[in-house]
C-alpha cells in the first residue's frame, strides 16, 4: 500500500463514543465496543443506531484496530430497541421516517459485516430484539449459560424480517430453525443457540468477557490482512454459484500469497520461531 493509502488511516485508541463505551488495549490492536445502559438492559435508541452505524463504517479507515469486541453492561448483553425512545415514537410516525428507519438500522448491520474487522459478540443475559440481530451479524458469538437469545418481533406485530434476519440467521442455524425463531418470537436457550452453531461457546458469566478479549486478540495479533479476506469471502461467496466462488477465493489467495506476512510466516517456520504478522 501506498504512503498516500496510509495516511488516509488513523488510530482509533483514545476514540471517544457518545452513546456506548469504547475502549481498546494498549496498541490499539482490539476494540471493545460495550452497550452502557444497565439499568434497562442496554437497549438501542435512534442515536445509539446511527453512532454504532458510523463507528463501524469508519472502522475501515482504522490504523490499528484489528479485531472488535461488542458487549453490553451489567449482566446483559442488549434489550433491543428501547420502548419509550424508539417503539413508542414508531407508533406515530408515517411511513416515509419509518422506512428511513428501518434503513438506518439495516445499514447497522451492513456497516457490522463490511467492516474488516472480525467482530466477536460476548453475549451474556438477556439478547432480545434488535440485541439478538446485534449478534447475529458479528462474525464469532460467545455466550453465557445463563443467555436467552429472542427474535421477538412478532411479538409486537412486525415481520420477523428485521435488518437481515431472515436472510442471515437461516445460514447461521438452518432454515427450518431460523422460521421457528421468526414466527414464534420464543426464547432461544443457551444450549439450543451453541447445539444449532448460533453460538460458538458457552462460558461462565465471569469468564466471558476475557474469553471474548483471548478470542479478539488471537486474531488481532494473526495474519491481518489475510483474516480481512477471510471476512470479505465469507460474506461475499452467500451470493455466489460455485465456479464464480472458486474463482474468487483463487484471486482472494493469489494476493495474500503475495503480502508479507506469507513471506514471514514461511521464513517464520523455517526458523523454527513465531511470526510477526505486520498485516502487509
Amino acid at each position: 500500500m501506498t504512503n498516500a493509502m496510509q495516511d488516509k488511516k488513523r488510530p482509533f485508541k483514545g476514540h471517544k463514543a457518545r452513546h456506548f463505551l469504547f475502549e481498546t488495549d494498549e496498541d490499539g490492536r482490539v476494540a471493545t465496543i460495550t452497550l452502557n445502559r444497565p439499568e434497562k438492559k442496554n437497549p438501542l435508541t435512534f442515536e445509539s443506531y446511527e453512532e454504532l452505524g458510523d463507528l463501524f463504517r469508519s472502522l475501515a479507515r482504522a490504523s490499528d484496530v484489528r479485531a472488535v469486541v461488542l458487549a453490553g453492561a451489567g449482566g446483559n448483553f442488549c434489550s433491543g430497541g428501547d420502548v419509550f425512545e424508539i417503539i413508542e415514537p414508531l407508533t406515530k410516525m408515517a411511513m416515509p421516517d419509518l422506512l428511513a428507519f428501518t434503513r438506518m438500522t439495516g445499514d447497522l448491520v451492513r456497516q457490522i459485516r463490511a467492516c474488516p474487522q472480525p467482530v466477536i459478540a460476548a453475549v451474556d443475559g438477556i439478547c432480545a430484539g434488535a440485541g439478538a440481530i446485534l449478534a447475529m451479524a458479528a462474525d464469532h458469538r460467545l455466550a453465557t449459560p445463563d443467555t436467552k437469545t429472542a427474535f421477538l418481533f412478532t411479538r409486537v406485530g412486525l415481520a420477523g424480517a428485521d435488518m437481515g434476519a431472515c436472510g442471515i440467521l437461516p445460514r447461521i442455524i438452518g432454515q427450518g430453525r431460523a422460521a421457528e425463531l421468526l414466527f414464534t418470537g420464543r426464547v432461544m436457550t443457551a444450549t439450543e443457540g451453541h447445539a444449532w452453531g448460533f453460538y460458538n461457546a458457552l462460558h461462565d458469566g465471569a469468564a466471558l468477557h476475557d474469553e471474548a478479549h483471548r478470542f479478539a486478540r488471537m486474531i488481532a495479533d494473526g495474519p491481518w490482512f489475510a483474516h480481512t479476506m477471510t471476512k470479505k469471502m465469507l460474506d461475499q461467496e452467500w451470493s455466489m454459484g460455485i465456479e464464480e466462488l472458486i474463482e474468487s477465493e483463487a484471486q482472494a489467495q493469489a494476493i495474500c500469497m503475495a503480502t508479507g506476512d506469507f513471506r514471514r510466516a514461511f521464513e517464520a517456520f523455517a526458523a523454527k520461531s513465531k511470526p510477526d504478522f505486520q498485516g502487509d
